[in-house]
Order: structure tokens, then C-alpha cells, then sequence
């Protein structure tokens, strides 16, 4: 099959240091090559890849500075719809930018939604376009959406069963991974740590738009000494960092779609400790690969009983469920479905698809 795959512009694929949708197109396509598809990645140029990489983009724009990322992203988009008529499927990790565009050739398109749909700002879109296929990665992330829009399957994220490297033992600190910003609620799990009087290591980014965040409420809550920020950390620090954990804390305080950093940890055996928001019920099995919270008390009792769970089960929990040979196979089936209601046209439509501007 020829399946290209358009990829945000925000990181380089994968990620050199933050980002979660950039290294799920990663794992996605490499898996794509390795099960011998033609595949050809829309992405920055500094990405690693095993597909035909069209460069969309010098490097990562995070990394690079720029912060209005619209106009690197429309040139992408008008780039992709050029090269249309190459592709089988057309995969987009972009949301919203590509749908005026492929309207008319909807049907060979695919959009994985990776953010949050609760914004009423982007409704008026779903309506004008309720033929555009998408595929949410949880169930939860659906509910803010009309009735009308087009759902062909949810898809968790998975990722390589070889990435990080299983820990039977842990640690003996609680790990906190990934962005300080309010949704996140980096606080409560400084709280649940000194509660718990367990250290708390957090290695996370801060953006530019939470540095007010950062200053005023975290950097004051870090003079403790059970607690320690590191700071953004990359794939080879993860493994070690999530692995020598006792458990994950993850008190997040919005309707977090997927949370990528849950499976992460389930793939090395540490356990969850996660509040129940979001995707969380849907990811974790409670008591087996960890706990699901409504307060800072749970929290603190989950603490005690997190060494009570078999690390070798959370990792079984995680390669029954999360691996990217899943993803990908649910994503292949995705893929046929679409080619099937192309096969499924008489060809005077299907010329006029093709010829549609």
C-alpha cells in the first residue's frame, strides 16, 4: 500500500527531546516500512526515518524558535495535496488545516485527532465537514463531539515493545514526566510526595506560554528536599528514569485524550498512580498496572500500595494492549476500510473525485 504520513512540524519525527504525536508518526511509520508498504513521511528535515521523508520544514519549529507554526503548516498541507494522486491513504496528524483542501477526496484520508475536541471554537469545522474520516485514541476524547462527524474507529497509541527496557525491581522514588503546565497539576504530585515523604523526581519541558506557571507556583513548591526537577529529558533517559520508579504519578486535571507517558511506564513495569480524568479509566486496569485517583489521600495511599503490585503484570498489561504491531494492525484495517469505499465507487464519480480541485 502507498500511505503517506503527515506529521506535525512542531518536532522533528521522531522527537529529539518533548513530544507525543511527533513519536507515535514515528513508531506508526517505521512499522509501516518494516511490514513492506510504500510509505512516504511529510515531516521537518531534521527526522530519522525509514520511509521517504519529504521535508517540509529545515528542522523541528520548537526547537528552532519559531512560535506561529500556521504558515509552516499550510505550505505542508498544499505540498501533500500536490503529490495526492501518489498515495493510497493519506494519514494526518495535523487535526483541522487539511479538510478545505481534501474534501473532495476525502475518501482516501484519514485524521487522527491527538488533542483535546472539547473546544467549542473549532465546532464550526466538524460541521462544514462531517464526511472527513477521523479516528480518536480513546473513547472519552469523543464526548464533546456532534453526532454527525465521522468516526471510523478508535485507536490507542502503541509503541515498540523494545524501546524501554523492562525494570522488575524499580526504585525508590515517584516520577513525574513530561509538561509543567496547569492541566498537568505538577503540584499535586509534589504534594502527594511530601505527603507520602517519597521523593518525587520531575523531568518535564516548560513552554514559553506556562513560564508564569513555572515561576509563581512550581519553582516555590521545588525547595524541599524530597523533591527534584531535571528538566526536559530525551528516549535514552526515559527508559532508566521511568524504569527505576516506584510508580508514575500522572494527577492530571483535564480530559487528557490518551496520555502517551502511561504506556511508557507500563512498558517497564512501573505502575500508575493517575487521577480519574480523561482516558485514564480506559488505560490503566486498576489494581494491576496501577491506581486511579480523586483526591491527594488516594494518591498518598496508592503510594503504599503501588509496592504491592507485580511489575511483570503491568508489563503484560501494556504488550496485551499497547504495542505498535496493535496500533499499526488497527490502523491497516482503518486503511482498507477507506480503500474499500473508493473500489466501491462507479468510476464517473471517481473522476470526478480525481479531477476536483
Amino acid at each position: 500500500m502507498r500511505i503517506a504520513q503527515v506529521a506535525p512540524l512542531a518536532e522533528s519525527v521522531p522527537p529529539k527531546l518533548y513530544g507525543g504525536t511527533e513519536r507515535v508518526v514515528s513508531w506508526l511509520t517505521e512499522e509501516l516500512v518494516r511490514q513492506g508498504h510504500e510509505v512516504t513521511l511529510f515531516a521537518s528535515g531534521d527526522s530519522e526515518t525509514s520511509a521517504e521523508l519529504v521535508p517540509c520544514c529545515p528542522r523541528g519549529l520548537r526547537l528552532a524558535g519559531i512560535r506561529d507554526h500556521l504558515a509552516t503548516h499550510l505550505v505542508m498541507v498544499s505540498k501533500v495535496k500536490a503529490m495526492a494522486s501518489d498515495f493510497d491513504i493519506i494519514h494526518f496528524h495535523v487535526d483541522l488545516l487539511q479538510y478545505p483542501l481534501f474534501r473532495a477526496i476525502d475518501h482516501k484520508t484519514l485524521t487522527t485527532m491527538h488533542g483535546r475536541l472539547d473546544l467549542l471554537d473549532n465546532m464550526p469545522i466538524y460541521k462544514a465537514f462531517p464526511r472527513m474520516p477521523i479516528v480518536s485514541i480513546s473513547n472519552h476524547q469523543r464526548l464533546p463531539m456532534p453526532p454527525f462527524v465521522n468516526w471510523v474507529d478508535t485507536i490507542p497509541h502503541g509503541l515498540p515493545a523494545s524501546l524501554c527496557q523492562f525494570n522488575a525491581h524499580g526504585g525508590d522514588y515517584l516520577a513525574f514526566l513530561g509538561r509543567i503546565c496547569r492541566d498537568k497539576r505538577p503540584d499535586r504530585a509534589i504534594e502527594i510526595a511530601k505527603r507520602a515523604g517519597i521523593p518525587l523526581k520531575i523531568a518535564a519541558k516548560v513552554d514559553p506560554v506556562d513560564t508564569d506557571y513555572f515561576e509563581q507556583v512550581i519553582r516555590p513548591m521545588l525547595d524541599h528536599p524530597l523533591i527534584v526537577f531535571i528538566g526536559e529529558i530525551d528516549d535514552r533517559q526515559k527508559s532508566a528514569f521511568l524504569g527505576n520508579a516506584r510508580a508514575l504519578l500522572f494527577p492530571i486535571d483535564w480530559p487528557e485524550p490518551f496520555g502517551l507517558v502511561m504506556i511508557e511506564a507500563m512498558s517497564v513495569g512501573t505502575p500508575i498512580i493517575a487521577w480519574r480524568a480523561g482516558s485514564v479509566p480506559e488505560i490503566i486496569t486498576e489494581g494491576v498496572s496501577g491506581f486511579i485517583v480523586s483526591s491527594i489521600d488516594e494518591g498518598v495511599a496508592a503510594v503504599e500500595k503501588s509496592l504491592d503490585l507485580d511489575r511483570t503484570l503491568v508489563r503484560q498489561a501494556f504488550e496485551q494492549r499497547f504495542t505498535v504491531e496493535k496500533m499499526t494492525g488497527a490502523y491497516m484495517s482503518a486503511y482498507q476500510r477507506q480503500l474499500a469505499l473508493t473500489s466501491d465507487m462507479i468510476p464517473s464519480q471517481a473522476v470526478a473525485l480525481a479531477a476536483a480541485p
